[in-house]
């Protein structure tokens, strides 16, 4: 089953390799007996469907998910049912891909304040300083 991300990028079934493997966690009898969590692996770094600078920025974001070799791997194993973990391990694979799709935002450029809000941040110094300097204990000539 081809895995559609975008209108341009469309990953083939070859690509695509799964496993099949127990569950961990609770589940009774049934996760010793069925494999039902999946282990789907992609290999980004070779992958032709995949444009070069999605495939760095993919890379980047997978972490710890990335081999060494580049190839990503995803486990799913949320739901009782391997067609429902295979689903979800295909679902989030190409979240990942459309998030590494999505081109990055412009950086920032630093803005200087201006003079105006220089001013009032000062006054506003100024006046709370001198709040504070007023709270202190009378002097000591100022006592009846």
């Amino acid at each position: 089953m081809t895995l559609y991300v975008t209108a341009s990028i469309v990953i083939p079934e070859e690509e695509l390799q799964e496993s099949f493997v127990r569950s961990a966690g609770p589940g009774g009898q049934n996760v010793n007996k069925v494999e039902t969590a999946v282990e789907l692996r992609f290999d980004a770094a070779n992958s032709p469907s995949l444009p070069e600078a999605v495939r760095t920025r993919l890379l980047r974001m997978a972490g710890r998910r990335a081999t060494e070799a580049g190839v990503i791997v995803v486990k799913a194993q949320e739901h009782r049912f391997q067609a429902r973990n295979r689903e979800a391990a295909r679902t989030r694979l190409a979240e990942m891909i459309r998030a590494a799709a999505a081109p990055p935002p412009p950086p920032r450029r630093a803005t200087k304040p201006t003079l105006g809000s220089q001013k009032r941040r000062l006054a506003g110094k100024t006046i709370r300083g001198t709040v504070k300097r007023l709270r202190g204990s009378p002097a000591s000539g100022d006592e009846d």
